[in-house]
């Protein structure tokens, strides 16, 4: 399945839209590596998205063509959530 579709059915984000902006701007690394929008996953991976001013790292654990809204969340495993400091203006 392709990364931005994923983030989408797993209600990591709202829109498929959204996940290709951020990986078109390079946004969001899987096990490493910048990813493109089309770039596929696969169970295990290690996906890093990086959203306004949080950093999400969640590991794959299944994949899910239509997820129910309350099974999303078993898609994925939640290993870092953290805030990115910007300098004050």
């Amino acid at each position: 399945m392709r990364i931005d579709k994923f983030l989408k059915v797993a209600r990591v984000l709202k829109r498929r839209t959204v996940a290709k902006e951020l990986a078109d701007h390079q946004r969001i690394v899987i096990n490493g590596k910048t990813a493109k929008p089309s770039t596929e996953i696969k169970e295990n991976d290690i996906v890093e998205v990086i959203f306004g001013h949080r950093k999400l790292t969640i590991k794959i654990l299944t994949i899910a063509a239509h997820p129910s809204k309350k099974n999303a969340g078993m898609l994925y495993e939640v290993l870092d959530e953290s805030f990115i400091n910007t300098p004050s203006e």
